[in-house]
């Protein structure tokens, strides 16, 4: 049985919430886990840094409201953080905390105070997507005539046609992809929750073409990095941040873009919602929870918004009354009745 100093132990308290309830109990993500290590990672770099406390001297009682409060101060202010990111950063202590105060009941009013910190409001700002146009020449960039080109021609490929995060390509295992009867790739997203998408034939024609290249076993990386294991995320940015540019060579508009794995995912969406696709089927197919979190692509869709204004009076012109097409007037006139 622990005793009450082991209880009160901020190290096995954090070694236990990892290992207990966040891997054991919730089960959650290789991703999950990795943001919240890097958060207490940055936490005790603060309280080393800023309070002269080191990591093995940290004790429950520091991660009180008033350092909180430094920390997120610290995030924004000396490592630029936006705020999204400081929100995340305090979702995690939130987390943490919450499990700290069924552990040590004497812990409750220290916690409550910085479960009162509240998430910090944010301007949403459009989605940024590129046009077909400049997508081609980003998925024509890399080198065929190499095996990292040849692999990133099929990756890049690959996340336009799914418009997937950049951390479900990056697990993607061979047996995730069917080319041959339903001609499609499941994606594991966010909750472990599971979607399939269709798939390009030029897209099918790629992968096919790629499997010579790689060993060919179920469990296998999709797109492995030179060492045969799966690629990280930072891997795939800096891929595709090299086949930028390398297209931006020719097209200089793309020299003025920050362009991410997911402007490709906002730029699939745009494809989608331009080409007609319904709404709900969009959210269906980039595996969100929400439809609202789809509609930002309809108000960033300028095109459509132009189209409605054409139909849409001007306020200083007369309404014009409606005038048939000359066909159909003839249609009518020499239509007989019976």
């Amino acid at each position: 049985m622990k005793t009450t100093s082991q209880n009160n132990n901020f190290a096995v308290l954090l070694q236990n919430y990892f290992y207990q309830r966040l891997i054991e109990q919730h089960n959650c993500t290789r991703d999950t886990v990795s943001t919240y290590r890097y958060t207490f990672k940055l936490l005790l770099e603060y309280l080393r840094d800023k309070h002269k406390k080191s990591p093995d001297a940290v004790a429950l009682e520091d991660l009180n409201s008033k350092n909180i409060l430094g920390f997120l101060k610290y995030l924004e202010q000396d490592r630029h953080n936006g705020i999204n990111s400081r929100n995340n950063r305090l979702a995690a202590i939130r987390s943490f905390l919450k499990y700290t105060a069924y552990q040590v009941p004497t812990s409750l009013p220290m916690v409550q105070k910085v479960l009162a910190i509240p998430m910090k409001r944010f301007q949403r700002t459009l989605p940024k997507y590129l046009t077909r146009e400049q997508m081609q020449a980003i998925l024509d960039a890399p080198d065929a005539s190499t095996w990292s080109g040849k692999r990133d021609r099929v990756l890049l490929a690959t996340l336009y046609n799914t418009g997937a995060r950049v951390s479900e390509v990056a697990v993607l295992k061979q047996s995730d992809v069917d080319i041959d009867r339903s001609v499609s790739v499941t994606l594991t997203g966010k909750g472990r929750k599971q979607r399939v998408i269709p798939l390009w034939k030029s897209t099918t024609k790629q992968i096919k073409s790629w499997l010579k290249y790689i060993k060919t076993e179920s469990d296998s990386p999709l797109f492995p990095n030179v060492r045969g294991n799966f690629m990280t995320r930072s891997g795939i940015e800096k891929r595709l941040n090299r086949a930028v540019k390398k297209a931006a060579e020719n097209n200089p508009e793309l020299k003025k873009k920050t362009i991410t794995p997911h402007v490709i995912r906002h730029s699939t969406a745009m494809a989608l919602l331009q080409s007609g696709v319904d709404i709900t089927v969009i959210a269906l197919w980039l595996g969100h929870e929400s439809i609202a979190t789809t509609h930002t692509y309809v108000e960033a869709d300028l095109t459509m918004k132009k189209n409605a204004l054409r139909k849409m009076q001007e306020p200083n012109q007369k309404a014009k009354r409606y005038k048939a097409p000359d066909k159909f007037l003839q249609f009518l006139q020499e239509l007989n009745l019976c």
